[in-house]
């Protein structure tokens, strides 16, 4: 299948390298002002061009651009489109009608979202293999050609309403972006108490934890103070906050009320246990 790339960044590149080890052919990609650079290193050869011509002659275009630039890109490469392209976008957010222009010239447009973290192309092309990928279309060839191209990604495909884009991305926004945002204010924390190479110590029980979410889930992977009903400690642990990082008090009182609602509903928590740590967090509210 001959693929062309609008947007060629870190994800669309990599997407661009897999697809190509899959027996496709990139016939063009475009971008911005590393996009010749980045195609050089990860696509010999491959034509770098304007968004236009760059669609001219695909079969599928793939936008990889920030969401925010995807309809201005659709609406330039709609007038080269021939009908019966496919016009794909990798948003996990945004829905299809930001590919209006193109649907409206005869284009089928569809959605391709790997759900991965991908902060380097190398990162990319190395992660993106294994990752689920979300579908989303407007018919059942569109769904077929997004779960063929999924696969030939090395991902595993599954499909995704319109509608529950920015659901399922607001989780993947929890479940990575604020697990790095958690992180590093842990990492100020130990920093602040005095322990040496922070995210080396919190590495070891950071991998164990994901661990034990993966194999038993996460209410019964739910350890620490809310879920024993300990107070005491939590009480500690706020007061600490208050006198050396008074920022993280907010997010601790958060965190800890739903990992209570997380152990009660597990009926790991007894009542009694809950109403000590509520008064405990009712003080730092």
């Amino acid at each position: 299948m001959d693929i062309s790339v609008v947007g060629a960044g870190r994800v669309g590149t990599a997407l661009a390298v897999l697809w190509q080890r899959a027996g496709h052919r990139i016939v063009a990609v475009a971008g911005g002002a590393s996009t010749a650079g980045r195609a050089a290193a990860h696509l010999p050869g491959v034509p770098v061009l304007e968004n236009a011509p760059a669609a001219h002659g695909a079969e599928v275009v793939m936008i990889a651009t920030p969401d925010a630039a995807i309809a201005n890109a659709c609406a330039q490469i709609a007038p080269a489109l021939e009908r019966g392209v496919a016009v794909i976008h990798a948003s996990g957010a945004t829905g299809l009608d930001v590919l209006e222009e193109a649907a409206a010239v005869g284009a089928r447009v569809l959605s391709l979202h790997p759900l991965q973290t991908c902060p380097t192309v190398e990162a990319a092309v190395e992660r993106i293999p294994g990752a689920a990928f979300a579908v989303t279309a407007a018919d059942e060839e569109g769904f077929a050609l997004g779960e063929a191209l999924a696969l030939d990604a090395g991902g595993h495909p599954f499909r995704l309403a319109d509608e529950a884009k920015p659901l399922y991305h607001a989780a993947a926004v929890f479940a990575s972006n604020y697990l790095v945002t958690v992180t590093a204010l842990a990492e100020v924390l130990e920093r602040e108490a005095g322990v040496p190479d922070p995210l080396v110590a919190l590495a070891p029980l950071q991998a164990a934890t994901l661990s034990n979410v993966l194999r038993v889930g996460p209410a019964a992977a739910l350890t620490g103070p809310a879920v024993r009903g300990d107070a005491a400690t939590v009480l500690r642990n706020l007061e600490a906050l208050a006198a050396h990082v008074p920022e993280a008090v907010r997010p601790y009182v958060v965190l800890a009320d739903l990992a209570l609602g997380l152990a009660e509903h597990a009926g790991r928590l007894p009542a009694e246990g809950r109403e000590a740590v509520e008064e405990a967090l009712a003080r730092w509210r």
